[in-house]
Parts: structure tokens; sequence; C-alpha cells
């Protein structure tokens, strides 16, 4: 699936991409390359930096992104690498607060450890980081803040309630920060993908049983993709949706 509209705002914009490497932040990442915005990203994975990094220089009309190693649980290491960003690219213009890992989890094994982990990798990094890139965008006169959600707890799905307890609060979180954010015209959206076929879910967790039930369950019958996430990114960060704001917006064909 190639993604057609073009954001003539996003070009030289810095873009800053949580959990960038892989999955839809990966492909985050090249859209808004193929925006020609300047891109960092942040993640762990650097074999999949790497290859990230190859196939975007050696795409046409597209930029080269940066990474940045870094993990997320670390605070502090994290605003440092922010920091870096900003140095080396400039303000940051848009956050995608898009780095999370749904492992499953049995909750009555669950302690008090793995759930501050949980929360660390799943919540905690989305408000540090849209803490360290506002004085960028008050600066700037405005910016774009958007927060990964996930439609798995509007579904009730269980056996991973540490994933699932984080994603129901960054809708909150979202709806706070963006009341404390706009007098500054800092929008906070939350963009909330639904069954998403990256290459980890293909591989683990889908066979056929699995396609039938998001069959049944979406309105719409094909399957969810990271382009169908990234094309909503794209109008949240642009200026087109300058009035878009304190919202959460659902990508899941219909998920009933």
């Amino acid at each position: 699936m190639n993604l057609t509209n073009v954001y003539p705002s996003l070009e030289g914009k810095v873009v800053l991409i949580t959990g960038g490497a892989s999955g839809i932040g990966a492909n985050m990442v090249e859209a808004f390359c193929r925006q020609k915005a300047k891109v960092a990203f942040i993640d762990i994975l650097d074999d999949c930096a790497e290859w990230l990094i190859e196939h975007t220089t050696a795409t046409e009309n597209c930029t080269t992104p940066r990474y940045y190693h870094c993990d997320l649980r670390n605070i502090r290491l994290l605003q440092k690498t922010i920091v870096e960003v900003q140095a080396e690219l400039g303000p940051v213009n848009v956050l995608l607060n898009n780095a999370a890992d749904d492992d499953r989890h049995d909750f009555r094994t669950v302690d008090v450890d793995y759930w501050d982990e949980r929360i660390a990798v799943n919540l905690r990094h989305h408000f540090f980081a849209s803490q360290a890139v506002y004085s960028d965008m008050k600066e700037m006169g405005g910016g774009s803040i958007i927060n990964l959600g996930s439609m798995s707890w509007y579904a009730t799905q269980g056996g991973m309630p540490g994933y699932t307890s984080s994603k129901a609060a960054i809708e909150g979180l979202t709806r706070g920060l963006a009341r404390d954010m706009g007098p500054d015209n800092i929008r906070v959206n939350t963009l909330v993908p639904g069954w998403v076929m990256t290459k980890r879910q293909l591989e683990d967790r889908i066979d056929d049983r699995a396609r039938k039930t998001i069959s049944e369950a979406q309105c719409l019958k094909q399957l969810v993709v990271p382009e169908d996430i990234s094309a909503m990114a794209l109008f949240l960060a642009s200026d087109d949706s300058r009035m878009c704001t304190s919202q959460h917006f659902i990508v899941d064909g219909g998920w009933v």
C-alpha cells in the first residue's frame, strides 16, 4: 500500500518517533521521511534501525532519518537523548509516542516489579517525552503530540493487563495534556490502532483462527496494515489538523 497524500507543512519539520525501528514505528519513520521531514527515532533494536536507515536512504525523494539508541525505561537517558535530538536537528515540531510492548502475561502471576516495568514500557515515557519537547513547541508557537493507544482495551481483551491499563491511561494523559498545552497551540491526540498486520503479528499471532476473528469483528473485511496508521499520523502531525486536539482517532476497520 502506497500513501498518496502530501502535506507541505511537514517538509523540514523535526519529527521524533519513539519505538521507530520496527513495526508501526518503522512505517511511520519512512512515511515522514517521504514527506521530507527531519526524522529522529528512538529504539534499542540496532539491527532493525540500521536496515531502516539503509532502506530510506535508498528510497527516492526520501530524507534519511537519524537513529538514537535509548532504553525508554530510563527516563534520565530519554531526557538526555531528546536534548541530543534538539541539538543536532533543531526544536521538535512533532512527537509520536509510539513505543510499547504487548507481551502477554497472566494477572495471577504478576508481581510489583513486573507491573512497574509494564507501566515504564507502555506509559511513563509518553509523559516525560511530552514534557521534554514542550518548551520547543511553545517557543515555536505550536506543535503536535501523537500518543499511540490501542483498541485492545475497548475490545475487553485479556491476557495483558499491564498493557491494556497503560493504553487506557494514555487517553486520559492525552486529554489532560491537551488542556494544559492548548493555550500554547500544542495539539495532543491519541491515535488508536486496531489489529495491525506488522511483521511480528504476522509471524507470531496471525493464524486461521485469528483471521476468522478479524473478519467477524471488523466492519471492513480488509486487514489493517501499518500504512493505515501512518496515514492518520501524517494528518494529525500536519497543519491540516490544526483544530484537532484532545481526541482519539481509531483506525481499526470498524471493530465491533
